[in-house]
Protein backbone atom coordinates (compact mmCIF):
# COMPACT_ATOMS: atom_id res chain seq x y z
CA UNK A 1 0.00 0.00 0.00
CA UNK A 2 1.84 3.31 -1.18
CA UNK A 3 2.53 6.16 1.69
CA UNK A 4 -0.48 8.47 2.37
CA UNK A 5 -1.52 10.88 4.59
CA UNK A 6 -4.95 10.34 4.79
CA UNK A 7 -7.06 7.44 5.51
CA UNK A 8 -9.64 8.29 3.54
CA UNK A 9 -9.87 5.76 0.54
CA UNK A 10 -9.19 8.25 -2.78
CA UNK A 11 -12.10 8.45 -4.37
CA UNK A 12 -12.37 12.15 -4.75
CA UNK A 13 -10.13 14.58 -6.92
CA UNK A 14 -10.20 17.34 -3.85
CA UNK A 15 -9.08 20.67 -4.53
CA UNK A 16 -6.41 22.03 -2.20
CA UNK A 17 -8.29 23.96 0.24
CA UNK A 18 -10.96 23.33 2.86
CA UNK A 19 -13.77 25.65 4.30
CA UNK A 20 -14.86 26.30 7.95
CA UNK A 21 -18.16 28.42 7.82
CA UNK A 22 -20.59 29.71 5.36
CA UNK A 23 -23.47 32.24 5.33
CA UNK A 24 -26.08 32.33 2.56
CA UNK A 25 -23.88 32.15 -0.68
CA UNK A 26 -20.75 32.93 1.22
CA UNK A 27 -17.99 30.44 2.14
CA UNK A 28 -14.90 31.20 4.05
CA UNK A 29 -11.80 28.51 4.40
CA UNK A 30 -9.18 27.92 7.05
CA UNK A 31 -7.40 30.99 6.37
CA UNK A 32 -10.50 33.32 6.78
CA UNK A 33 -10.59 34.10 3.07
CA UNK A 34 -14.36 34.98 1.52
CA UNK A 35 -15.56 33.30 -1.59
CA UNK A 36 -18.75 33.26 -3.35
CA UNK A 37 -20.20 29.54 -3.79
CA UNK A 38 -21.88 28.93 -7.57
CA UNK A 39 -22.59 25.35 -6.79
CA UNK A 40 -24.42 24.68 -3.35
CA UNK A 41 -22.57 21.43 -2.33
CA UNK A 42 -23.99 20.60 -5.92
CA UNK A 43 -27.57 21.68 -5.98
CA UNK A 44 -27.98 21.08 -1.94
CA UNK A 45 -27.62 23.99 -0.14
CA UNK A 46 -30.82 25.84 -2.29
CA UNK A 47 -31.82 27.87 0.83
CA UNK A 48 -28.36 28.74 1.70
CA UNK A 49 -25.31 28.11 3.97
CA UNK A 50 -26.25 28.39 8.08
CA UNK A 51 -29.90 29.43 7.58
CA UNK A 52 -31.29 29.87 10.53
CA UNK A 53 -34.17 28.45 10.59
CA UNK A 54 -32.87 24.97 9.67
CA UNK A 55 -30.61 25.30 12.12
CA UNK A 56 -32.72 25.81 14.87
CA UNK A 57 -35.06 23.19 13.69
CA UNK A 58 -31.60 20.88 13.60
CA UNK A 59 -30.87 21.95 17.27
CA UNK A 60 -34.55 21.57 18.63
CA UNK A 61 -35.02 18.34 16.86
CA UNK A 62 -31.78 16.77 18.43
CA UNK A 63 -32.62 18.25 21.79
CA UNK A 64 -36.37 15.83 21.72
CA UNK A 65 -35.49 12.95 19.72
CA UNK A 66 -32.98 11.92 16.49
CA UNK A 67 -34.41 8.65 15.91
CA UNK A 68 -36.81 5.62 16.57
CA UNK A 69 -36.94 3.24 13.47
CA UNK A 70 -39.95 3.14 11.20
CA UNK A 71 -41.55 0.97 13.49
CA UNK A 72 -43.11 3.32 14.86
CA UNK A 73 -45.26 6.26 13.63
CA UNK A 74 -43.39 9.16 12.91
CA UNK A 75 -45.23 12.96 12.68
CA UNK A 76 -42.98 14.78 10.85
CA UNK A 77 -42.66 12.01 8.17
CA UNK A 78 -46.72 12.15 7.78
CA UNK A 79 -46.16 15.99 7.47
CA UNK A 80 -42.88 16.13 5.46
CA UNK A 81 -44.71 13.93 2.77
CA UNK A 82 -48.25 15.37 2.51
CA UNK A 83 -46.21 18.65 1.84
CA UNK A 84 -44.41 17.23 -0.98
CA UNK A 85 -47.51 15.16 -2.49
CA UNK A 86 -49.34 18.73 -2.38
CA UNK A 87 -46.46 20.18 -3.92
CA UNK A 88 -46.08 17.53 -6.45
CA UNK A 89 -49.15 15.75 -7.57
CA UNK A 90 -47.83 12.71 -5.97
CA UNK A 91 -50.17 10.39 -3.48
CA UNK A 92 -48.11 9.20 -1.01
CA UNK A 93 -44.21 9.18 -0.46
CA UNK A 94 -41.11 6.92 0.86
CA UNK A 95 -38.43 8.71 2.77
CA UNK A 96 -34.77 7.04 2.51
CA UNK A 97 -30.96 8.72 3.02
CA UNK A 98 -29.94 9.92 -0.59
CA UNK A 99 -30.64 10.21 -4.30
CA UNK A 100 -29.65 7.05 -5.10
CA UNK A 101 -31.55 5.13 -2.75
CA UNK A 102 -34.85 7.44 -4.17
CA UNK A 103 -33.97 5.98 -7.46
CA UNK A 104 -33.15 2.26 -6.33
CA UNK A 105 -36.60 2.94 -4.95
CA UNK A 106 -38.23 4.21 -8.43
CA UNK A 107 -36.30 0.99 -10.60
CA UNK A 108 -38.13 -1.51 -7.47
CA UNK A 109 -41.42 -0.02 -8.31
CA UNK A 110 -40.69 -0.82 -12.17
CA UNK A 111 -40.08 -4.38 -10.88
CA UNK A 112 -42.97 -4.40 -9.12
CA UNK A 113 -45.11 -2.94 -12.12
CA UNK A 114 -43.27 -5.53 -14.48
CA UNK A 115 -44.23 -8.28 -11.51
CA UNK A 116 -48.06 -7.71 -11.53
CA UNK A 117 -48.16 -7.70 -15.24
CA UNK A 118 -46.58 -11.05 -15.61
CA UNK A 119 -43.56 -9.89 -17.50
CA UNK A 120 -40.31 -11.95 -16.28
CA UNK A 121 -37.56 -9.54 -18.23
CA UNK A 122 -38.46 -6.27 -17.61
CA UNK A 123 -36.58 -3.62 -19.51
CA UNK A 124 -36.74 0.02 -18.39
CA UNK A 125 -35.40 2.78 -20.68
CA UNK A 126 -33.00 5.40 -19.84
CA UNK A 127 -31.06 7.93 -21.55
CA UNK A 128 -27.74 8.47 -22.49
CA UNK A 129 -25.15 11.17 -20.55
CA UNK A 130 -27.84 10.30 -17.80
CA UNK A 131 -26.89 9.89 -14.36
CA UNK A 132 -29.01 8.29 -11.45
CA UNK A 133 -26.12 7.11 -9.14
CA UNK A 134 -23.51 4.70 -8.09
CA UNK A 135 -25.48 1.75 -6.54
CA UNK A 136 -25.31 -1.23 -8.93
CA UNK A 137 -28.77 -0.53 -9.99
CA UNK A 138 -28.67 3.03 -10.37
CA UNK A 139 -24.97 2.69 -12.05
CA UNK A 140 -26.65 0.56 -14.40
CA UNK A 141 -29.02 2.85 -15.51
CA UNK A 142 -26.70 6.15 -15.62
CA UNK A 143 -25.77 6.63 -19.45
CA UNK A 144 -22.04 7.40 -18.96
CA UNK A 145 -19.27 4.66 -19.26
CA UNK A 146 -16.86 6.92 -17.59
CA UNK A 147 -18.64 5.46 -14.15
CA UNK A 148 -18.99 1.73 -15.50
CA UNK A 149 -15.34 0.94 -15.80
CA UNK A 150 -14.14 -1.42 -13.20
CA UNK A 151 -18.07 -2.33 -12.06
CA UNK A 152 -18.87 -4.89 -15.47
CA UNK A 153 -21.12 -6.49 -15.71
CA UNK A 154 -23.83 -4.11 -15.09
CA UNK A 155 -26.79 -5.51 -14.03
CA UNK A 156 -29.36 -6.08 -17.24
CA UNK A 157 -32.75 -4.81 -17.46
CA UNK A 158 -31.94 -1.13 -19.36
CA UNK A 159 -32.60 0.16 -22.42
CA UNK A 160 -30.36 3.14 -23.60
CA UNK A 161 -31.39 5.74 -25.78
CA UNK A 162 -30.37 9.46 -26.79
CA UNK A 163 -31.70 12.34 -24.70
CA UNK A 164 -34.95 14.22 -26.04
CA UNK A 165 -34.83 12.19 -29.66
CA UNK A 166 -38.82 11.45 -30.06
CA UNK A 167 -38.47 9.43 -32.54
CA UNK A 168 -35.57 7.19 -30.67
CA UNK A 169 -38.69 6.55 -28.07
CA UNK A 170 -41.00 5.51 -30.92
CA UNK A 171 -38.92 3.11 -32.42
CA UNK A 172 -38.01 1.38 -28.84
CA UNK A 173 -41.54 1.41 -28.06
CA UNK A 174 -41.91 -1.04 -31.09
CA UNK A 175 -39.27 -2.77 -30.85
CA UNK A 176 -39.14 -3.92 -27.40
CA UNK A 177 -42.17 -5.77 -25.96
CA UNK A 178 -41.09 -5.93 -22.19
CA UNK A 179 -40.38 -1.98 -21.70
CA UNK A 180 -42.12 -1.66 -18.57
CA UNK A 181 -41.10 2.24 -17.16
CA UNK A 182 -38.56 4.84 -18.32
CA UNK A 183 -36.40 6.89 -15.82
CA UNK A 184 -35.56 10.58 -17.04
CA UNK A 185 -34.09 13.64 -16.03
CA UNK A 186 -36.22 17.17 -16.98
CA UNK A 187 -32.34 18.69 -17.16
CA UNK A 188 -29.63 16.18 -17.63
CA UNK A 189 -27.25 17.56 -14.66
CA UNK A 190 -24.60 15.23 -14.73
CA UNK A 191 -25.23 15.25 -18.52
CA UNK A 192 -23.88 18.82 -19.76
CA UNK A 193 -26.87 20.68 -18.30
CA UNK A 194 -29.22 19.73 -20.99
CA UNK A 195 -32.63 20.63 -20.18
CA UNK A 196 -35.53 18.30 -22.40
CA UNK A 197 -37.65 19.63 -24.47
CA UNK A 198 -41.62 19.96 -23.20
CA UNK A 199 -42.46 18.53 -26.48
CA UNK A 200 -40.30 14.98 -25.43
CA UNK A 201 -41.65 15.11 -21.71
CA UNK A 202 -45.06 14.75 -22.93
CA UNK A 203 -43.84 12.36 -25.83
CA UNK A 204 -42.72 10.63 -23.07
CA UNK A 205 -46.00 10.69 -20.67
CA UNK A 206 -48.47 9.48 -24.31
CA UNK A 207 -46.15 6.34 -24.58
CA UNK A 208 -46.06 5.43 -20.83
CA UNK A 209 -50.41 5.73 -21.21
CA UNK A 210 -50.00 4.05 -24.57
CA UNK A 211 -48.36 1.16 -23.30
CA UNK A 212 -48.71 0.94 -19.54
CA UNK A 213 -45.34 1.79 -18.39
CA UNK A 214 -44.60 3.74 -15.61
CA UNK A 215 -43.49 7.36 -16.16
CA UNK A 216 -40.49 8.19 -13.55
CA UNK A 217 -38.37 11.16 -13.68
CA UNK A 218 -35.23 11.51 -11.72
CA UNK A 219 -35.60 15.33 -9.93
CA UNK A 220 -32.64 14.66 -7.47
CA UNK A 221 -30.78 17.66 -9.13
CA UNK A 222 -33.55 19.41 -10.76
CA UNK A 223 -36.51 19.51 -7.58
CA UNK A 224 -36.62 21.44 -4.98
CA UNK A 225 -36.71 24.77 -7.14
CA UNK A 226 -33.86 24.80 -8.74
CA UNK A 227 -35.33 24.96 -12.35
CA UNK A 228 -37.68 27.40 -11.45
CA UNK A 229 -40.46 25.78 -10.49
CA UNK A 230 -40.88 22.64 -7.92
CA UNK A 231 -40.31 20.41 -9.62
CA UNK A 232 -38.28 20.43 -13.15
CA UNK A 233 -41.64 18.50 -14.97
CA UNK A 234 -43.76 21.30 -13.89
CA UNK A 235 -42.40 23.32 -16.93
CA UNK A 236 -43.71 20.99 -19.48
CA UNK A 237 -47.31 20.57 -18.20
CA UNK A 238 -46.76 16.46 -17.35
CA UNK A 239 -47.85 14.46 -14.52
CA UNK A 240 -45.36 11.78 -13.24
CA UNK A 241 -46.29 8.69 -12.05
CA UNK A 242 -42.97 8.25 -9.56
CA UNK A 243 -40.96 10.91 -8.60
CA UNK A 244 -37.22 10.92 -6.61
CA UNK A 245 -35.61 13.67 -4.81
CA UNK A 246 -32.35 14.34 -2.76
CA UNK A 247 -30.44 17.21 -2.79
CA UNK A 248 -31.67 20.56 -1.99
CA UNK A 249 -34.62 18.66 0.41
CA UNK A 250 -32.77 18.45 3.36
CA UNK A 251 -30.12 21.66 2.17
CA UNK A 252 -27.23 19.77 3.40
CA UNK A 253 -28.46 17.34 5.78
CA UNK A 254 -29.18 13.90 4.19
CA UNK A 255 -32.76 12.69 3.05
CA UNK A 256 -34.50 11.25 0.07
CA UNK A 257 -37.20 10.47 -1.00
CA UNK A 258 -39.68 8.64 -3.64
CA UNK A 259 -43.17 10.00 -4.58
CA UNK A 260 -45.85 7.91 -6.46
CA UNK A 261 -49.18 8.01 -7.58
CA UNK A 262 -51.72 6.06 -8.71
CA UNK A 263 -51.01 2.58 -9.29
CA UNK A 264 -47.33 3.23 -8.52
CA UNK A 265 -48.48 4.49 -5.02
CA UNK A 266 -50.14 1.04 -4.18
CA UNK A 267 -47.30 -1.51 -5.24
CA UNK A 268 -44.99 -1.14 -2.40
CA UNK A 269 -46.17 -3.58 0.79
CA UNK A 270 -44.73 -4.35 4.45
CA UNK A 271 -41.61 -6.10 3.96
CA UNK A 272 -41.33 -5.14 0.36
CA UNK A 273 -38.70 -2.20 0.77
CA UNK A 274 -37.27 -0.32 4.00
CA UNK A 275 -34.37 1.67 5.66
CA UNK A 276 -33.07 1.92 8.89
CA UNK A 277 -32.85 5.79 8.75
CA UNK A 278 -34.58 6.94 6.32
CA UNK A 279 -37.57 9.42 7.00
CA UNK A 280 -35.89 9.97 10.84
CA UNK A 281 -37.83 12.99 12.70
CA UNK A 282 -34.39 14.80 12.27
CA UNK A 283 -34.66 14.41 8.75
CA UNK A 284 -37.97 15.13 7.92
CA UNK A 285 -38.42 17.86 10.42
CA UNK A 286 -35.10 19.67 8.32
CA UNK A 287 -37.34 19.05 5.31
CA UNK A 288 -40.51 20.53 6.32
CA UNK A 289 -38.36 23.83 7.42
CA UNK A 290 -36.93 23.82 4.53
CA UNK A 291 -40.13 23.62 2.22
CA UNK A 292 -41.56 26.48 4.60
CA UNK A 293 -38.77 28.98 4.15
CA UNK A 294 -39.08 28.48 0.09
CA UNK A 295 -42.83 28.96 0.03
CA UNK A 296 -42.32 32.21 2.30
CA UNK A 297 -39.99 33.41 0.36
CA UNK A 298 -41.31 32.06 -3.07
CA UNK A 299 -37.95 30.89 -3.92
CA UNK A 300 -39.02 28.87 -7.06
CA UNK A 301 -39.71 31.43 -8.59
CA UNK A 302 -36.92 33.47 -7.44
CA UNK A 303 -34.94 30.78 -9.32
CA UNK A 304 -36.72 31.73 -12.85
CA UNK A 305 -36.10 35.00 -12.29
CA UNK A 306 -32.58 35.06 -11.17
CA UNK A 307 -31.71 32.34 -13.52
CA UNK A 308 -32.58 34.24 -16.58
CA UNK A 309 -30.54 37.25 -15.03
CA UNK A 310 -27.74 34.88 -14.90
CA UNK A 311 -28.12 33.94 -18.36
CA UNK A 312 -28.85 36.68 -20.06
CA UNK A 313 -25.67 38.33 -17.95
CA UNK A 314 -23.11 35.34 -19.05
CA UNK A 315 -24.57 36.19 -22.72
CA UNK A 316 -23.57 39.64 -22.69
CA UNK A 317 -20.42 39.08 -21.26
CA UNK A 318 -19.06 35.90 -22.61
CA UNK A 319 -20.29 37.58 -26.33
CA UNK A 320 -17.14 36.46 -28.69
CA UNK A 321 -15.14 35.08 -25.78
CA UNK A 322 -12.45 32.20 -27.28
CA UNK A 323 -14.14 28.23 -26.96
CA UNK A 324 -17.79 29.07 -26.12
CA UNK A 325 -19.79 26.51 -27.41
CA UNK A 326 -22.97 26.87 -25.88
CA UNK A 327 -24.79 28.86 -23.04
CA UNK A 328 -28.05 27.12 -21.45
CA UNK A 329 -29.72 26.10 -18.59
CA UNK A 330 -33.11 26.67 -16.86
CA UNK A 331 -33.44 28.15 -13.45
CA UNK A 332 -30.55 28.37 -11.72
CA UNK A 333 -28.95 25.40 -13.06
CA UNK A 334 -26.69 27.04 -15.99
CA UNK A 335 -24.31 25.21 -18.06
CA UNK A 336 -21.06 26.65 -20.64
CA UNK A 337 -19.83 24.54 -22.85
CA UNK A 338 -16.65 25.03 -24.19
CA UNK A 339 -14.75 23.63 -27.23
CA UNK A 340 -12.08 21.96 -25.05
CA UNK A 341 -11.64 20.49 -21.69
CA UNK A 342 -11.29 22.86 -18.83
CA UNK A 343 -11.43 21.03 -15.54
CA UNK A 344 -8.36 23.00 -14.37
CA UNK A 345 -11.15 25.51 -14.46
CA UNK A 346 -11.89 24.43 -11.17
CA UNK A 347 -8.86 25.58 -9.78
CA UNK A 348 -8.31 28.39 -11.56
CA UNK A 349 -12.04 30.27 -10.52
CA UNK A 350 -11.21 29.28 -6.97
CA UNK A 351 -7.20 30.90 -6.58
CA UNK A 352 -8.31 33.71 -9.21
CA UNK A 353 -11.71 34.63 -8.72
CA UNK A 354 -12.74 33.02 -5.14
CA UNK A 355 -15.56 31.59 -6.99
CA UNK A 356 -17.08 27.71 -6.85
CA UNK A 357 -17.75 26.19 -10.09
CA UNK A 358 -17.81 22.63 -11.48
CA UNK A 359 -16.85 21.38 -14.59
CA UNK A 360 -19.18 18.17 -15.96
CA UNK A 361 -18.43 15.70 -18.95
CA UNK A 362 -15.15 17.08 -19.32
CA UNK A 363 -15.86 20.54 -20.88
CA UNK A 364 -18.95 22.08 -19.32
CA UNK A 365 -18.81 24.71 -16.94
CA UNK A 366 -21.92 24.00 -14.55
CA UNK A 367 -23.27 26.56 -12.42
CA UNK A 368 -26.14 25.84 -9.09
CA UNK A 369 -25.98 29.39 -7.05
CA UNK A 370 -27.74 28.92 -4.05
CA UNK A 371 -31.90 29.75 -4.68
CA UNK A 372 -31.25 32.86 -2.26
CA UNK A 373 -28.68 34.57 -3.98
CA UNK A 374 -29.20 38.72 -4.39
CA UNK A 375 -29.40 40.18 -7.80
CA UNK A 376 -25.26 41.46 -6.58
CA UNK A 377 -24.05 38.37 -6.28
CA UNK A 378 -25.58 37.17 -9.55
CA UNK A 379 -24.26 39.51 -11.16
CA UNK A 380 -20.89 38.68 -9.23
CA UNK A 381 -20.59 35.31 -10.39
CA UNK A 382 -21.24 36.88 -14.28
CA UNK A 383 -18.12 39.25 -13.50
CA UNK A 384 -15.57 36.63 -12.27
CA UNK A 385 -16.64 34.37 -15.41
CA UNK A 386 -16.33 36.89 -17.55
CA UNK A 387 -12.80 37.98 -16.26
CA UNK A 388 -12.00 34.16 -15.86
CA UNK A 389 -13.09 32.90 -19.78
CA UNK A 390 -12.15 36.37 -21.55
Amino acid sequence: MPATSSFLMPVYTRQPLSFVRGLGAILWDEDGIEYLDAIAGVAVTNIGHAHPEVARALAEQADLLLHTSNMFGIPWQERLSEQLCALSGMQRGFFCNSGAEANETALKLARLHANSLGISQPQVLVMENSFHGRTFATLAATGNPAVHRGFEPLMPGFVRLPYDDIGALQQAAAATPNIVAVLVEPVQGEGGVRPASPAYLQALRRLCDEHNWLFMVDEVQTGMGRTGAWFGYQHSAVLPDVITLAKGLGNGFPIGACLARGKAATLLAPGSHGSTFGGSPLACRVGCAVIEVMQREQLPGRAARLGERLLQGLRAGLHGAPGIVGIRGQGLMVGIELDRACEELVYRALAQERLLISVTRGRTIRLLPPLICSDAQIDDIVRRLTRLLN
